[in-house]
């Protein structure tokens, strides 16, 4: 029998180990020392809430599923009916292909051909490799096509602590700005995280706080690596999700809106582009012809514990 998400493809080094999952290319577990640093899915299950998944060739929303790009109009199909949205992308169910499987590290490959709503071919490939400085992933995109296309990516690991609720545990997340959304989920603007609820770039407990947003203008290090760190301050215990920079937005999400799953633990989305980009233009990427300088983009993050 085949597992729900396809063939399994274990990782381990430097003390961490992980699973990918031929569906989607997501990430199913990833452990130190037998601590699990994700709320992933089990092996005899789908992926469920995005768990582990990779948003490409655009992550969350795009309103209607409509979208303008060089004069032409495109609609894709509403993949979240009950807002009326597309949502993360084009490529989490769809079966990967392994291309180098070595005992530390996976690399996988999907060609997302051209198709309605999205009328580009793109050579996706995304690696997971283990090392002493816990998991790094690399996505890049490459345009195969004639003609300039729009991208953008994301992924959605869930961090975990301990088995929650999230409540007593601390964030720490360097963003400055924080977007307003709508019913749908949408953007409706921006704001300062000065003096808000939703100002975490000191430390402290997210208590009662419901998280279902974005944020941006990250403050990174000399390297241009922006850093969230997730603690429990009962047991010590810390997971942190670095991202580079080409990823400009990240969505934490604690999903009080899924009954037996709320508050178990925090999502922290890595995105290049903040929701419905595809409609506002902000942050997205424009592939160039395949060939030509720009049509290929490799984005980098990752998870590594803290102690």
């Amino acid at each position: 029998m085949i597992p729900p998400s396809g063939e399994q493809f274990e990782i381990s080094g430097g003390g961490y180990r992980a699973v990918v999952t031929e569906s989607g290319a997501a990430l199913r577990s990833l452990t130190y020392a037998e601590w699990s640093l994700v709320d992933g899915f089990g092996e005899h299950e789908m992926s469920y809430g995005g768990r582990g998944q990779l948003l490409m060739p655009w992550p969350n929303r795009i309103r209607d599923g409509r979208y303008s790009f060089g004069g032409t109009e495109h609609q894709l199909a509403l993949t979240e009916p009950k807002r009326g949205n597309a949502s993360h992308g084009l490529a989490r169910w769809v079966a990967w292909s392994v291309e180098e499987h070595t005992g530390h590290s996976v690399s996988l490959q999907y060609r997302l051909m051209a198709q309605s709503g999205y009328p580009w071919t793109l050579d996706l490939h995304v690696t997971y490799d283990l090392s002493a400085d816990g998991l790094t992933v690399t996505q890049t995109a490459t345009n195969t096509g004639p003609a300039p296309a729009p991208y953008a990516c994301g992924a959605h690991p869930y961090l975990s602590v301990g088995p929650g609720p999230v409540d007593t545990w601390e964030l720490t997340l360097p963003a400055d700005t924080c977007a307003l959304t709508d019913e749908r989920l949408l953007p409706v603007g921006r704001e300062a995280v000065e003096g808000t609820a939703y100002d975490f770039r000191v430390a402290r407990p997210l208590r009662g706080l419901e998280l279902n947003h974005t944020f941006t203008d990250l403050t990174r290090d000399r390297r241009g690596i922006a850093t969230t760190l997730v603690r429990d301050p009962a047991t010590g215990r810390g997971v942190a999700l670095w991202v580079d920079e080409h990823v400009r937005w990240l969505l934490l999400y604690t999903a009080d809106d899924v009954a037996g799953l709320e508050r178990r633990s925090i999502a922290v989305e890595p995105m290049s582009a903040g929701v419905d980009a595809f409609r506002s233009g902000e942050d997205l990427v424009t592939l160039a012809p395949t060939g030509e300088p720009g049509d290929q983009l490799s984005v980098t993050w990752g998870v590594r514990a803290v102690d």
